[in-house]
């Protein structure tokens, strides 16, 4: 093969859920099979690079100061469901079981893995907490040993002493697995079986 096509094919491999096959697959398509969708496929990276960052309120994917569930007034903004990454949040809103808003941390705390409350997406939330009009938040976060200390950091240091109802919820997941890929009717029970957290 060519030093461009291995150039492309490693870069593909860094890609998550791509691995050898699947990149090499993805690469031939691109680069044989279909070269004139290459030019479409590069305008719309290049368009999301430019256009995507991070809601400010909440940590979702937006094209403006906020995102569209943040941006809907038709939304509870009483009450939060907190979620570790996008993937997880845009797999509750197909489930169609939450019409509320969402806070979305960017991952869990890991002392082991060097993640911090600093490298979390803590700070906006203890601000949308600290203006009052939170009365609900409710942790999807996964079932495992960092997910729970999330959920304690959470209880402990940013909600504190006040009147806030903090739930989470139930686990139809599986132990140890996490929001993203369970199935609509799995994170509906979760939500609906959501307890106090303690």
């Amino acid at each position: 093969m060519t030093p461009a096509y291995d150039s492309l094919l490693q870069q593909l491999k860094r890609l998550p859920g791509l691995g050898y096959r699947s990149a090499e697959r993805v690469a031939m398509h691109l680069l044989v099979e279909q070269p004139d969708a290459m030019a479409d496929l590069l305008q719309a990276m290049r368009g999301a690079r430019d256009a995507v960052r991070r809601c400010q309120n909440c940590g979702n994917m937006a094209e403006s100061e906020l995102c569209a569930i943040c941006d809907d007034a038709n939304r509870d903004v009483g009450t939060i469901c907190v979620v570790e990454h996008v993937p997880d949040l845009i797999a509750i809103e197909r489930s169609s079981a939450w019409k509320s808003q969402y806070h979305v941390l960017h991952g869990k705390l890991s002392p082991i893995h060097g993640v911090g409350p600093e490298q979390l997406n803590f700070q906006s939330l203890q601000h949308r907490i600290q203006s009052g009009e939170i009365n609900e938040l409710v942790l999807a976060l996964s079932n495992d040993i960092e997910g729970q200390a999330t959920c304690h950091y959470i209880q402990e240091e940013l909600v504190q002493e006040r009147l806030i109802k903090v739930s989470r919820i139930g686990f139809g997941l599986p132990s140890g697995g996490g929001v993203t890929y369970a199935d609509s009717v799995t994170l509906r029970s979760a939500l609906e079986g959501r307890r106090i957290y303690e």
